[in-house]
């Protein structure tokens, strides 16, 4: 049985948190003395007293969440984050459909960076800070993040964490999660902090640099100017390839390796020598066409190729040049990082390099077991064996993945969408990636043009890619609903 009173208590809670950022961005608006004012002001207000409500049908709750609770909770949290998140947009008059206020939330909130907003420049400054501000809250995720800051509040955290953590493998660096949840965003936090001084010192102003460190280091995409290419000076790209190449690296790792100076057992791990030797083959494999075809010279081939290879294997979508130009192999090339993803238990989305290397694993063992019927070949990562319901798991999440994506494809196909285009926004979407590779929807390009129905549909997929499509469509069985 859901216990609905548990429920409550913890998205009430949650609800102030969004309502205290949004504050945050009501003081952004007095300082600008922009138009936004009143909107911020509602929207906090509005938040603010709908916690309180469902917070009072929480308050004789215990501190206790069952494993079903948890996936309800972050599932929900998730689509009422973005259903309070878009009344900023509504009550200003920037957007005036509901479906699009939040499709462009829940595209924050999931870090997709998937825009419907055709002039983003005539955005008022508060509303632009809300916007990254949104994927960089979503970038580690909303419950872990109350984790880390209330943890008393979440019984079940590690439940809840199992519900919204992204990758087949959980790696902790303290007993408690609490304490690892608060290690995990001070990396993030620091890395941030670190990443938007980087920007200023390189010449951005401080509004943008602020921005775009959230942008860089959530892998969410959001530019605070129209479309994705914005880097103008060699420097600030490169800044830009590094930090969103940190934020595609495990987190737990990134402490261990670089906060606790053991590199080793960074260099050691199977999933980051994958993620590194994905983003070398395909930049000198890109570079090497964009020379031969392009007339590229060697430094910007270089750069190019490499910004759009770390954009696109970590989900960011942020862009330097117009991919869409370029030979159609370098599509395929970047739609397989983008399928692909970094790694697990980072703030990027994809299937995740850890997944794709186990997968490549057991097919090699299954070749080999053609010859020797009867050897036993454990699939190993990084020295460690993989049992065989993760193997099993694995499997089937994969079959999910393939699935979900002819499914979406097919049904944008079949309302009108070419394609080519269905294809490449539902691997883009649940990538939580954002770009796509046409000349109708690229990175200097809106999804304004999709019709209602789909960009409904396009939220769910962002959510169910978020979510890493398990914790959404477990909630649409049978046997989830059932007492016993």
């Amino acid at each position: 049985m859901i216990n609905w009173r548990i429920i409550s208590k913890i998205i009430g809670s949650l609800l102030f948190i969004e309502a205290f950022f949004m504050a945050c961005c009501l003081v952004m608006a007095f300082s600008f003395h922009e138009d936004d004012v009143l909107a911020f002001m509602m929207s906090t207000a509005f938040t603010f007293g709908c916690a309180f409500i469902i917070l009072y049908f929480g308050r004789e709750a215990e501190n206790s969440l069952s494993r079903r609770d948890a996936y309800v909770v972050v599932a929900l949290t998730w689509v009422i984050f973005s259903f309070f998140g878009m009344f900023p947009f509504l009550i200003h008059g920037s957007m005036t459909s509901i479906t699009d206020a939040y499709f462009e939330t829940m595209s924050g909130f999931t870090t997709t960076g998937a825009t419907v907003i055709d002039n983003v420049e005539a955005l008022p400054h508060a509303l632009l800070f809300w916007r990254s501000l949104m994927q960089w809250i979503g970038g580690l995720g909303i419950v872990f993040f109350t984790i880390a800051i209330l943890p008393s509040l979440v019984g079940g955290s590690v439940k809840v964490f199992a519900a919204e953590a992204t990758g087949p493998m959980r790696s902790k660096m303290h007993p408690r999660l609490s304490t690892s949840a608060k290690w995990i965003w001070s990396i993030y936090v620091l890395l941030t902090i670190v990443c938007a001084l980087s920007f200023w010192l390189a010449g951005m102003d401080w509004f943008d640099a602020t921005n775009y460190s959230m942008s860089t280091t959530a892998t969410g995409g959001f530019s605070t100017h129209n479309g994705t290419i914005f880097l103008a000076k060699p420097s600030i790209e490169y800044l830009a390839i590094l930090f969103q190449f940190l934020a595609g690296i495990n987190f737990t790792l990134l402490y261990i390796g670089i906060f606790k100076l053991k590199i080793g057992t960074l260099l050691r791990n199977s999933e980051f020598k994958m993620y590194v030797a994905a983003i070398v083959v395909a930049t000198v494999w890109i570079m090497y066409l964009l020379i031969t075809r392009m007339d590229y010279a060697l430094e910007p081939a270089f750069r190019s190729s490499l910004f759009q290879v770390v954009s696109f294997i970590t989900t960011t979508g942020l862009s330097n040049t117009d991919a869409g130009a370029w030979p159609h192999i370098t599509w395929v090339i970047l739609m397989v990082l983008m399928f692909m993803g970094a790694c697990a238990g980072s703030t990027t989305g994809g299937f995740k390099c850890v997944r794709v290397l186990m997968l490549l694993k057991v097919l090699r063992n299954e070749l080999r077991h053609i010859l020797h019927p009867n050897a036993v070949l454990p699939v190993k990562m990084s020295g460690q064996s993989i049992p065989q319901n993760r193997l099993v798991t694995l499997l089937a999440f994969f079959t999910l993945y393939v699935i979900t994506l002819l499914i979406t494809a097919t049904i944008m196909s079949v309302s009108g969408v070419d394609f080519t285009n269905a294809v490449t926004i539902s691997l883009s979407l649940i990538s939580n990636v954002g770009a796509g590779l046409d000349t109708n929807i690229g990175p200097q390009m809106s999804w304004a043009d999709l019709s209602v129905g789909i960009k409904w549909l396009c939220s769910l997929l962002m959510l169910v890619g978020r979510l890493e499509i398990m914790a959404v469509l477990v909630l649409f069985t049978r046997s989830f609903w059932k007492e016993n």
